[in-house]
């Protein structure tokens, strides 16, 4: 009996020839990410261990990114207990503002997470590194400390579900509709504790950051992980962005996986997730009823990246955001931000009547940059929609691609790029 590409991995990283679904096993750990919100915790943990320190100086990543730059006091005083820690123990990876970024785009966009890494975040979105074909999950605060004071973590190995993906997806859609769609196929629950395993010729046709993007949202389905194969997009990214070595890991071809399915991305229409869970999904052509919307998120550690931001820019282009819609635009990195500027992508949401933010994860989470108020409507190309997840408990959440969040912006209710004049 063979083993998937996660259990190969693991089995790597804990000193074994092989491993199986259920076994408990403790792993050596190549990445240990916390953000602004998580790390304080850690590190008061930390403390009660009376860890002399941390494992490995390079193998850490702090990156404050939910409340910067600073909202407010309580916010100011997380981040010191961060940078203070950082500075104690030389950690090479801590991100201030000015060069932090979304945390899931940043560390990619740095090279620090590359193919066959173990990788564990006090962040459940941790699983985005998968794109790159490295085992990574999110973690609570006390495994983060434990992490960062002994550089090994212990897993119950998963089991697989695998997802054959075939065909190549329309114009307007893209990974965000594609991990929508399964979502809504197998629901919030349809892979808990399991490996999101995405195979097929059709991967050829999704970009990195259709990658990055579908992985990412694994959580959103329980999943324990999401990962793809390394292929040559995958291996030119790594060798663009990275000086770390990377191994390449794949399936055995008896690999047992608990359930398989086929995702025909030509089949796929632009995907939209109604509040108040990302599994109650409906398709752009099965929406009859004229939904108003007050604002439009276009970031995040989902959809914050370069080509998001390039298809918003393409339909913005020559038009202009609803009279009393607020569209926010968020890069997920510094360096996104820049290229964005670069090639006038800022110049066109700012003349579109979009506002153009700082990196940081504010509004998704309700944190700041676009709270929502009691009643309001949010098209948003964030992960989450829950009951209050951007502000007020009676605000409501539809997630969607940055494509389906841009047009929206433009016609004040929720749209298709296609269904635009």
């Amino acid at each position: 009996m063979g083993m998937t590409m996660t259990q190969k991995i693991l089995a790597a990283h804990a000193g074994l020839d092989r491993v199986e679904a259920g076994q408990l096993i403790e792993a050596d750990l190549d990445l240990v990410l916390g953000n602004d919100i998580t790390s304080p915790v850690a590190i008061k943990e930390m403390d009660k261990m009376k860890a002399d320190g941390v494992f490995d100086k390079d193998k850490i990543a702090l990156v404050p990114d939910h409340f910067v730059p600073n909202k407010d006091i309580k916010s100011a005083e997380h981040c010191k207990c961060v940078r203070e820690f950082a500075y104690r123990n030389e950690i090479t990876n801590y991100f201030e503002v000015g060069e932090m970024g979304i945390e899931h785009a940043l560390l990619p966009e740095r090279g620090l997470t590359v193919a066959g890494d173990v990788i564990i975040g006090a962040d459940s979105h941790t699983c985005t590194y998968g794109a790159l074909g490295a085992f990574s999950t999110g973690v609570g605060s006390t495994d983060m400390a434990a992490g960062m004071a002994t550089g090994k973590a212990w897993f119950k190995v998963p089991s697989a579900i695998r997802f054959n993906m075939i065909g190549k997806p329309d114009k307007w859609v893209s990974g965000k509709d594609v991990i929508l769609h399964i979502i809504g196929m197998i629901g919030v629950d349809g892979a808990l504790y399991k490996s999101m395993e995405f195979v097929g010729e059709g991967i050829r046709n999704l970009t990195m950051d259709d990658r990055f993007t579908i992985a990412n949202m694994a959580i959103e389905a329980g999943g324990k992980n999401g990962i793809f194969p390394v292929d040559e997009l995958a291996e030119a990214y790594m060798k663009e962005h990275s000086t770390k070595t990377w191994t390449v890991y794949e399936a055995d071809e008896d690999a047992v996986y608990d359930e398989e399915y086929t995702i025909d991305l030509g089949a796929l229409r632009p995907t939209i997730a109604f509040p108040h869970l990302p599994e109650n999904t409906k398709t752009i052509d099965e929406i009859k009823e004229e939904i108003s919307i007050d604002q439009v998120v276009i970031g995040s550690c989902t959809n914050g990246r370069l080509d998001d931001l390039r298809t918003a820019a393409e339909v913005f282009k020559g038009r202009h955001v609803a009279k009393g819609m607020r569209c926010i635009v968020i890069p997920a990195t510094q360096a996104i931000y820049m290229q964005a500027m670069e090639e006038g992508l800022l110049k066109t949401f700012i003349e579109a009547g979009a506002i153009v933010s700082t990196p940081t994860c504010g509004p998704c989470l309700g944190g700041y940059m676009g709270i929502l108020a009691a009643g309001e409507r949010c098209v948003s190309t964030t992960n989450r929609n829950f009951v209050g997840r951007m502000g007020h408990v009676d605000s409501e959440i539809y997630l969607a691609s940055p494509a389906v969040a841009a047009a929206s912006a433009v016609t004040g209710r929720i749209s298709c790029p296609c269904q635009l004049s």
